[in-house]
């Protein structure tokens, strides 16, 4: 049989269409969130979109009247955005969170509320598995506090708030009490762990994410080394190790973890600077690929990203050190595929991004970095 030659340019279509699938379009690329750690009107969040394809990124929206956002959190159901709010950062009067209801098609943020962090310099923001408990540390101030997440995104007032005591003194400067620097929640979300600074300490704490209630597990925290300066802690993929990159000694600790009582028990410690290098440092943030294969650290003053890979029982070794391509590299992100990694060069005014070879860990430029005021906390919305 004969078909039509009118017909045959449909038929051809439909079989193009089964066989040869359309490319991605841009609304299937991840929306990626920056703050702008700045007060007036240069503070705020940024949306765009990040091609999966090449690196790059598309600017959507810009979120104004949000003060030094230093740090910000999403939910896990990716609903809602927290930021911190500071109209003086670290000054006298106690910071606030605030509370964001996110459009995933727009990348716009509107406010729900706001409430007090119960602390200065607020610096970190973690949301449990459950989205009913917002998590925060505050540095300055030296304290933790548990805030409970209502059904619509807002926050209540704090349910938790333990203030830190003492003070590590091996470095007097950076030591002279407790900076609570990070909070994180557990794989099992039955605990929370706090980096502690000017405790050289990981502080360990009980969880009820249905009241936002912490209480000091037992024991109540794990010693760092000497005058590390424990800053941002982060699990691997599989939940069984805890890693600190520790901001004063630029080094990156391994802390195993009993999953029954939460304790901790530190391990090796490895730098993350080259062993020639005579200047001075500062670590920053860290992050692991999907896959938990490849480590990666921030350094600040040598402006770099040093590269580890896992092997045995989680132990590290450095693969690499490539520069950041900005100045006082701040905060990083890995994206879900595992195959890019932003970096936000805080002072440098820069966000680049990088290419994860899968095989090695090693990174490549995706392009000139992209120009953006003080990007200090990047979150991503697969």
């Amino acid at each position: 049989m004969t078909l039509p030659l009118l017909r045959l340019p449909f038929i051809l279509a439909m079989t193009l269409a089964l066989f040869c699938p359309a490319p991605a379009s841009a609304a299937d690329d991840p929306l990626v969130f920056v703050s702008s750690f700045s007060g007036g009107e240069k503070g705020g969040i940024t949306a765009f979109r990040l091609s999966l394809e090449d690196g790059s990124l598309t600017h959507l929206e810009r979120a104004g009247g949000i003060e030094n956002p230093f740090f910000i959190a999403v939910s896990a159901d990716q609903r809602f955005l927290y930021a911190v709010h500071a109209k003086a950062f670290g000054g006298k009067d106690d910071e606030e969170v605030a509370a964001y209801a996110i459009d995933k098609a727009s990348g716009k943020l509107t406010l729900l509320n706001r409430q007090s962090a119960k602390g200065t310099a607020s610096c970190y923001l973690a949301v449990d598995a459950t989205g009913k408990t917002l998590l925060l540390a505050n540095y300055s101030s030296g304290s933790v506090a548990a805030l409970p997440i209502r059904e619509d995104g807002s926050l209540g007032e704090a349910a938790s708030f333990i203030q830190h005591e003492g003070g590590a003194k091996v470095d007097p400067k950076r030591q002279d009490g407790p900076y609570a620097h990070s909070i994180i929640v557990s794989p099992d979300n039955r605990f929370a762990y706090a980096a502690d600074l000017g405790l050289d300490q990981i502080l360990a704490y009980r969880l009820d994410p249905a009241t936002a209630k912490l209480e000091p597990a037992s024991p109540a925290f794990v010693a760092s080394p000497p005058g590390a300066g424990p800053r941002h802690i982060t699990f691997a993929p599989d939940g069984k190790n805890l890693y600190a990159i520790d901001e004063l000694s630029n080094t990156v600790t391994r802390y195993s973890r009993d999953e029954s009582s939460g304790t901790l028990t530190k391990h090796e410690s490895i730098s993350t600077l080259p062993e020639d290098f005579t200047g001075s440092s500062y670590c920053a943030d860290l992050k692991f690929t999907p896959d938990g294969r490849f480590l990666y650290g921030t350094n600040r003053g040598h402006d770099s990203l040093a590269i580890f890979r896992t092997g045995e029982n989680g132990v590290l070794s450095r693969v690499d050190i490539v520069p950041s391509l900005g100045k006082a590299p701040q905060n990083l992100l890995v994206t879900p595929d595992g195959k890019w990694l932003l970096c936000a060069n805080m002072p440098g005014n820069n966000l680049a991004v990088f290419r994860i070879d899968g095989k090695s860990g090693k990174l490549t430029s995706a392009g000139a970095p992209l120009e953006i005021t003080m990007p200090s906390c990047i979150r991503i919305l697969p």
